[in-house]
């Protein structure tokens, strides 16, 4: 007999289906010499500490690092995963051969893997279902292609790392610092201080982020600018941040004629969007309709569980050359609902450039694309985001958006000018999109008259007042982007693209770290933006060791595992890496200090700040800094908490430099929020700005 394990109940119903498998039974579909049976996402976890020795049920320092020398295996906590186990287990030990029908990547094969494993099959002949899509006749398709199952043995020795390395990292990395700072405020309370290998880095970026807006002290500037013949033109040096010296050039050409010095004229080609990888559209979702990257991710799922469109999980932007015969198809499909914006197409010609096509950046899954299905009555998040995959769809495919772009350049009294013009010649694939609000017309973004060379006339010169701006607090969006740069904002695709190898997570689990982030209220959402609690910033600044905070750490262990997955590198060499770090971290390896007491960083020098027996000071003291914190601001004793604030938000009362002549710097409390209490879900008190 043949078992086929699926991931969800419905994808084992549709194969059932689709193999005319028509017999339920209590947990399974059998018939015709085989049977469908399916988890509920992951039955099977990692046991925790207390099961290997119950003496680990206590939190304590003394009991650290713990690593198992054999992580061992437990089914997940719920009556019915138990079940459905056991129903599992009965078929598995039956059968003749297993296929494993999960999701098609290092989490559905893990989830597979470590079925057989705490069932005891992991002997049994094994093969491995690969699925693009759900249509039948993909299912079909797949089922006359199958796998040996120990092809995938690197993709689940990936998944078993990715598993093992968070359980270390965030088990031994949650209880330190929860046993050693988890009074921090004084009361009786303790905060739970949860740390984990993927979500402390994009934590910290958040957080260093709102830092930098935070300390942000915008300065004035001034531009001068002219209008000549309904045009803006623009002060072809740089702007002022004296407002003499822009009065002063202001004075130079007032009176005086503008003369056009030269024009230039070039075509701007516009290249159709690529096709989706789910970052790509979560980051699309979010910055057009606020849609969380959570919701799109359920959304596209619900899509894919429902034929409409293909596997959802994927890294890649492209098609493999297989799929050219099936693209007019889907199209020609798609045109009963999109008949209008098909028609420009000649679904016999298809454009099918590298852009589109190209087996090399094809990984496990192919891009995001339609399936061709008919859609129904789609609702809410699933429409919008349908109708998004469908549009970049047909967009590839259009023809380029052809642009004029104008620079025209003038002089007055030997100031020059410059002024820029943008004429939409061929709107190509953008008239695919809804239009955006025009923008208000500028010296780089305008319509321009008819110039020409060597015309004089007067024109009206002035000069614009602005503000220099600090960076934009992260959205979903821009976080995505930097979670898949490795911590960089990243706005070219070329570029983002050779830096998805060093990513923060995977496109599968993004979403789900910003969503522990808000759950665990070290993070909120106000609108669009994300902004860090205080709670998130008091526990990055309890994190001494730079590596446990640092995305390029987590971005390098994140291209080891894809390395894994490859075969190109052994899952006992990263591990064997996790574990010395980890002993390190704790220990003191690392870092050499981990066991000293560090509230934060020096607002004046950036060397750690440490606790004297009257005061808080700068642990530079010695090569002079004279950074002191008194315990006490009239009167009122600081607790821990308040520290770490303080320091993290840089806080000085008054000029202090390094050389100064040692003195106590007492803080002032004007601007500075004394009831800090220890942070807790329902008791978040909003950070006032300095």
């Amino acid at each position: 007999m043949k078992v086929i394990i699926a991931e969800k109940p419905s994808v084992a119903r549709d194969i059932a289906k689709v193999l005319k498998i028509q017999s339920s039974k209590k947990g399974y579909i059998e018939g015709r010499g085989a049977a469908v049976t399916w988890a509920f996402g992951h039955l099977v976890a990692l046991q925790d500490p207390g099961e290997y020795n119950p003496a680990l049920k206590r939190w304590a320092l003394e009991t650290l690092p713990f690593v198992p020398e054999e992580f061992k295996l437990k089914l997940i906590a719920n009556q019915g995963v138990k079940e459905q186990f056991n129903t599992i287990k009965t078929l598995c030990e039956q059968a003749d051969e297993i296929i494993c029908a999960t999701d098609a990547g290092r989490e559905g094969e893990l989830i597979f893997r470590y079925i057989l494993a705490l069932s005891g099959c992991e002997d049994k002949p094994i093969r491995r279902l690969w699925l693009n899509s759900l249509t039948p006749e993909a299912i079909l398709a797949a089922f006359k292609d199958l796998k040996d199952g120990h092809d995938f043995d690197p993709l689940y020795a990936a998944a078993r790392c990715r598993s093992e390395s968070d359980w270390i990292v965030g088990l031994n990395c949650t209880r330190y610092y929860t046993v050693r700072h988890g009074n921090i405020g004084g009361g009786g309370d303790r905060v739970l201080w949860t740390i984990g290998r993927v979500q402390t880095p994009v934590l910290a970026m958040i957080v260093e982020r709102d830092d930098v807006i935070d300390q942000f002290r915008a300065e004035p500037f001034w531009e001068l600018q002219t209008t000549y013949r309904e045009a803006i033109f623009k002060y072809s040096g740089q702007r002022s941040k004296n407002k003499k010296r822009a009065e002063t050039l202001l004075e130079k050409v007032q009176g005086q004629d503008l003369e056009i010095t030269g024009i230039t004229a070039k075509k701007k080609k516009e290249q159709p969007p690529q096709l989706f990888d789910l970052t790509t559209l979560q980051r699309e979702l979010n910055k057009q309709v606020g849609l969380s990257a959570a919701d799109t991710l359920t959304s596209t799922q619900n899509l894919y569980e429902s034929k409409l469109v293909t596997y959802p999980r994927t890294d890649s932007r492209y098609l493999s050359k297989d799929m050219k015969p099936r693209i007019p198809k889907i199209l020609d499909s798609l045109k009963a609902g999109w008949a209008e914006q098909i028609a420009p197409l000649d679904l016999n010609k298809l454009p099918f450039t590298k852009r589109i096509i190209d087996d090399k950046k094809v990984t496990d899954h192919h891009a995001i694309i339609p399936t061709g299905m008919r859609a129904g009555n789609l609702r809410g998040n699933d429409q919008l985001v349908y109708d998004a995959i469908v549009r970049q769809f047909i967009a590839a495919f259009y023809p380029l958006c052809l642009k004029n772009i104008t620079t025209v350049d003038g002089v007055s009294n030997k100031v020059k000018f410059k002024a820029k013009g943008t004429q939409v010649a061929d709107p190509g694939w953008t008239a695919l999109f809804p239009k955006k609000q025009k923008k208000a017309a500028s010296a780089d973004n305008q319509v321009l008259p008819e110039f020409e060379k060597g015309e004089l006339g007067p024109h009206q010169p002035y000069l614009r007042e602005g503000k220099t701006k600090p960076p934009k607090h992260f959205t979903e969006n821009s976080l995505l982007g930097a979670m898949e740069a490795a911590g960089k904002l990243v706005d070219d695709d070329n570029l983002r693209e050779a830096m998805k190898e060093r990513g923060i997570g995977t496109p599968a689990t993004r979403a789900a770290i910003i969503e522990t982030l808000l759950r665990r209220n070290y993070i909120r959402r106000e609108k669009k933006q994300l902004r860090c609690t205080d709670m998130g910033r008091c526990l990055i600044a309890l994190i001494q060791d730079p590596l446990l905070k640092s995305p390029e750490m987590t971005g390098e262990w994140e291209e080891k595992l894809k390395k894994i997955e490859r075969g190109e590198l052994p899952a006992d060499d990263f591990m064997g890496g996790i574990r010395d770090y980890i002993f390190g971290m704790i220990k003191g390896g690392s870092t050499g200090r981990i066991d000293r007491q560090i509230w934060g960083k020096c607002p004046l020098c950036g060397e750690d700040v440490i606790q004297g027996k009257k005061a808080f000071g700068c642990s530079a003291w010695k090569d002079g800094c004279p950074y002191v914190l008194e315990p006490k601001v009239k009167e009122q004793e600081l607790n821990g908490q308040q520290v770490q604030l303080l320091l993290q938000q840089r806080i000085l009362p008054r000029p202090l430099r390094l050389g100064d002549e040692p003195r106590v710097v007492i803080l002032s409390t004007q601007g500075v929020p004394m009831d800090l209490r220890l942070p807790s879900a329902d008791r978040q008190k909003k950070r006032k700005k300095n």
